[in-house]
C-alpha cells in the first residue's frame, strides 16, 4: 500500500476490518494515536500498527493516520452514510464559501480519487513549509481539529464551518494565554506564537476572550487535545517547568478535568520526545533557525531530485549558470554572483510548474539552498571534484 500513489485509500480501507476498532474506545484510540506522534505533528508510526510504517515517509504516515482516524470516528457513529462520500461532504462544508481550500479539486467525479487529492492537499508538507512559515510539525498538529469537526459533522451538519472556525480560534486564544503566562519569554516563544497564527486556516478579526474560549471546549476529546497542545507549546525549552505546570493546573480546573489527565499529558509528551528525539526534526535542533534550515534542506533536496532531468536541461542552456554552479563547489560565491545565479534560477523556476512555489512569498529564502544542493544532486558536470560511486 503506497499512500503516494493513486488507489491507496481504497486499499487501506480494505485492510481495516471491524475487529481493528472493535475493542478500542474513543479515548483509548486517541492516546494510541498520540503515541504515533500524530497529535504532535510528527508521525513516527501508524495507529494500531495497521500498516507497517518503516518504509513510509512522515507525510505518508500522516496521511494514513488521518484517514484511519476519520474511519474510526465514522465506524463509531454506526451511520449508514458512505464513509468516503461523507468525508468529502464534510471537507466541502468547512471550506470558505468565497474560495474553498479544495475548490480546484471538485471537478474530479470519482469519490476515492477526489478524497485522495483532498487529503494530500490538506497535509502536503512541501506546500506547508513554503506557505506557512516552514513549520510543518505545528501545522500538522492542528489536523486533529479536522477530526473533531468531522465528529461534530456526523452528529449535526448545521453550522459546521462555524464550529471548526470557533474551535481553532479558541485553541489559539488558550495557547497564546499559556505562552503569555510565562514571566520570561524566549525568542522561541515569540516565534511559536507567530507560527501558530500562521497555522490556523480560519482568521477571525478578533479572538475570543479566555473565558469564552474555555466555554467552547466542551467534549472530552476537545479537552484532552487542548491539554496536549498546551504541553507541546510549553515544551519549547525541552522541559515543562513549574510556571507552565501552574497554568496547566488552572486549565484543569477551568475544564473540570482530573489531576491524572494533566499528569498523563505531561508524561506522554516527555516520553514521546525523549524516545524519538533523533527522528523528530525540530528536536534535533538547538534553535528554531536550525530547525528551519534542516527542514528546508529536505524540501529542496526532494524537489531537485524530482525535477533533475528538467533542471539539467534548462541549466545546460546557460553557460553562466553552469560556470557559477561549478564554482560554488570549490569556493563561496560573491554577493554579485549569488544574485546572478538566483535570478537565473528564478527564470528557470518559471518554466517548471512544480518549482513555481519558489516564486511565492518566502520562497526566496530557499534559493541559497538550491545553489548549495544542485551540484550534489545533479550530474557530475557541475562538480569537478566529485568522485562517483560504483
Amino acid at each position: 500500500m503506497n499512500p503516494s500513489a493513486s488507489g491507496w485509500i481504497k486499499k487501506l480501507l480494505l485492510e481495516v476490518s471491524e475487529s481493528s476498532y472493535a475493542q478500542v474506545g474513543t479515548v483509548e484510540f486517541y492516546r494510541l494515536l498520540k503515541r504515533t506522534g500524530f497529535i504532535y505533528g510528527s508521525n513516527i508510526g501508524v495507529v494500531l500498527d495497521i500498516v507497517k510504517a518503516l518504509d513510509l515517509t512522515d507525510e505518508e504516515r500522516c496521511k494514513i493516520n488521518l484517514l484511519l482516524t476519520f474511519s474510526f470516528v465514522h465506524r463509531k457513529h454506526n451511520t449508514s452514510e458512505d464513509f468516503t462520500e461523507s468525508l468529502i461532504r464534510y471537507y466541502k462544508a468547512i471550506g470558505n464559501k468565497k474560495r474553498s481550500f479544495f475548490e480546484e479539486l471538485f471537478s474530479d467525479n470519482k469519490p476515492d480519487s477526489l478524497l485522495e487529492k483532498m487529503i494530500h492537499k490538506r497535509i502536503h508538507i512541501d506546500d506547508n513549509i513554503i506557505t506557512k512559515s516552514f513549520n510543518y510539525f505545528l501545522i500538522n498538529a492542528l489536523l486533529f481539529v479536522d477530526v473533531l469537526g468531522y465528529h461534530k459533522f456526523l452528529n449535526d451538519k448545521n453550522n459546521i464551518r462555524n464550529y471548526v472556525r470557533d474551535l481553532e480560534s479558541s485553541l489559539e486564544t488558550i495557547v497564546f494565554s499559556a505562552i503569555d503566562a510565562k514571566s520570561e519569554k524566549s525568542k522561541y516563544d515569540d516565534n511559536l506564537l507567530k507560527l501558530f497564527q500562521e497555522s490556523v486556516r480560519h482568521k477571525n478579526l478578533e479572538l475570543p476572550s479566555y473565558n469564552d474560549a474555555i466555554a467552547h471546549i466542551a467534549t472530552p476529546l476537545e479537552k484532552l487535545y487542548l491539554i496536549d497542545l498546551i504541553c507541546m507549546a510549553s515544551w519549547s525549552d525541552k522541559i515543562i517547568n513549574q510556571e507552565e505546570r501552574d497554568f496547566l493546573n488552572q486549565l484543569r480546573k477551568d475544564l473540570d478535568l482530573n489531576d491524572e489527565d494533566i499528569t498523563q499529558s505531561v508524561d506522554d509528551i516527555n516520553v514521546f520526545y525523549e524516545a524519538h528525539k533523533d527522528k523528530v526534526a525540530f528536536l534535533q535542533s538547538k534553535n528554531l533557525a536550525q530547525s528551519f534550515y534542516e527542514n528546508s534542506s529536505k524540501v529542496v533536496s526532494k524537489l531537485i531530485k524530482r525535477n533533475s532531468r528538467r533542471l539539467t536541461k534548462e541549466l545546460s542552456q546557460s553557460k553562466e549558470a553552469m560556470f557559477l554552479l561549478a564554482q560554488s563547489t570549490t569556493r563561496d560565491l560573491t554577493d554579485e554572483e549569488q544574485k546572478k545565479i538566483q535570478n537565473q534560477l528564478l527564470d528557470i523556476f518559471k518554466s517548471i510548474p512544480s518549482l513555481a512555489i519558489f516564486m511565492l512569498p518566502g520562497g526566496m529564502l530557499l534559493l541559497p539552498l538550491f545553489v548549495k544542493f544542485i551540484p550534489k544532486l545533479l550530474p557530475s558536470a557541475f562538480d569537478d571534484n566529485r568522485i562517483e560511486e560504483d
